[in-house]
This record gives structure tokens, C-alpha cells and sequence, in this order.
């Protein structure tokens, strides 16, 4: 799925860049991803923020993310991913925009399964333990197949950075679970949502360290 929406995005870059600027296209991007899984990632991110505000204990902290209403540290975590999402892909350059866009995408959705079999459930029920319970060693195996073999296929338009966005999305991964397993005795459907969303910002981030500032430093 994530090599998919990869795809569509670098496809969606191309052809609005032929007629609008590229600030105008980037957003567009964003809000294309947002859209292309309505918006499910960024409400459980925005549960999470909420969640992990506070001095909780564990069960008012999964009471808060089971609200419908999003919460101001729910508004602020969803603006802060999007603004640095949206500032990062401006900033990445064109001739690699395109395997950039791909790569990402497919990344984060690997570190969600990764999370889901590695990271375990935190309430006996819940919207993700479906997801839980239908991930094992296959999904797993494919999943990282599928992240660490598109960012070896890329290796022509990226070199080592297809391979450094995939491994540090996936090391954020690991670091928010643990953080995560903390705050809530686990993970939850909301929390693999706020992974994916930061760990396409922290690739989108990686990028542009490796292609704009490293660079400028060497």
C-alpha cells in the first residue's frame, strides 16, 4: 500500500508541477497523503498527543484517546507534522523528489506493521487488535521486504539515502513504541497512526540532511 500511495504522490508532484509552482505543489502533496487514508493517520495522532499530555494514569490515558473530541494538544500535534512535513518536501530537490516521494510513503507503512508485530497490544480490545492479531512473522517479513527492497531499487536516483530514510523511519519507530509502551502499557490502533505520521516527517527530514545540508557542509 505504501509503495502505492508513493507512486501516486510522485505522479500527482509531476503533472501539478507542470502548471503551478512548486510551494503550491508541495502542499498539495501533503494534503494528498492526507487524503489517501482519510486522514485516519493524523486522528491518531492527534489521540496520542492528547493522550500522552498530563500526569495520567494508564487508563485515563486511553479514556482521553477513546474521546471523540480532539483535545488542543491533539490540534497542536497535527500542525506541527503537517508544518514540518510541508517544509520539508519543499525544501528536498527536484531530482530526487520523485524517489523521495516514494520511498517515504512506503517506509512508514513498514514501521507500522513492524510496531504491530514487535510491540505489544495494550487494551484487550480496540480498533488495532484485529491489525495485532493478523500480523506475524509473514507480514512482518514482508513488510520489510517491501521497505528495504524498494530503498535497494531506488539505489540509482538515491544512493545510501534510500536506505538511511527506510532505517531511521524505522529506528523513530522503534523509539516512539518504546515511548509509547511507557506512557499506555503498550500500543494501541492511535498510536500506529502517530508513528506513521512522524515517521514520514523524520524521512522527509532525512532527506533533505542528506541532499541540501550535508552537501553544504562537505
Amino acid at each position: 500500500m505504501g509503495l502505492g500511495i508513493g507512486g501516486v504522490l510522485a505522479l500527482l508532484n509531476w503533472l501539478l508541477g507542470l502548471i503551478l509552482p512548486p510551494a503550491v505543489v508541495s502542499a498539495l502533496v501533503i494534503a494528498a497523503l492526507v487524503v489517501a487514508t482519510g486522514a485516519l493517520h493524523l486522528d491518531g495522532l492527534a489521540d496520542t498527543c492528547d493522550g500522552v499530555a498530563g500526569h495520567k494514569t494508564t487508563e485515563q490515558r486511553w479514556a482521553v484517546m477513546r474521546d471523540s473530541r480532539t483535545g488542543a494538544f491533539g490540534v497542536v500535534g497535527i500542525a506541527v507534522v503537517l508544518l514540518i512535513k510541508y517544509a520539508a518536501l519543499v525544501s528536498v530537490p527536484a531530482g530526487v523528489m520523485t524517489a523521495t516521494l516514494v520511498i517515504v510513503p512506503a517506509a512508514s507503512r513498514g514501521a507500522m506493521v513492524y510496531a504491530l508485530f514487535a510491540f505489544r497490544y495494550a487494551r484487550p480490545e480496540g480498533l488495532g487488535t484485529a491489525f495485532k492479531r493478523a500480523t506475524r512473522w509473514p507480514q512482518f517479513a514482508i513488510a520489510a521486504v517491501i521497505t528495504f527492497g524498494a530503498a535497494a531499487a531506488l539505489w540509482p536516483l538515491l544512493a545510501y539515502a534510500g536506505l538511511a530514510i527506510a532505517g531511521g523511519i524505522w529506528l523513530v519507530a522503534t523509539l516512539l513504541a518504546l515511548y509509547f509502551r511507557r506512557k499506555f502499557a503498550g500500543l494501541t490502533g492511535d498510536t500506529y497512526g502517530a508513528i506513521n505520521e512522524v515517521g514520514e516527517a523524520i524521512g522527509l527530514i532525512i532527506a533533505v540532511l542528506i541532499f541540501t545540508v550535508v552537501p553544504n557542509l562537505i
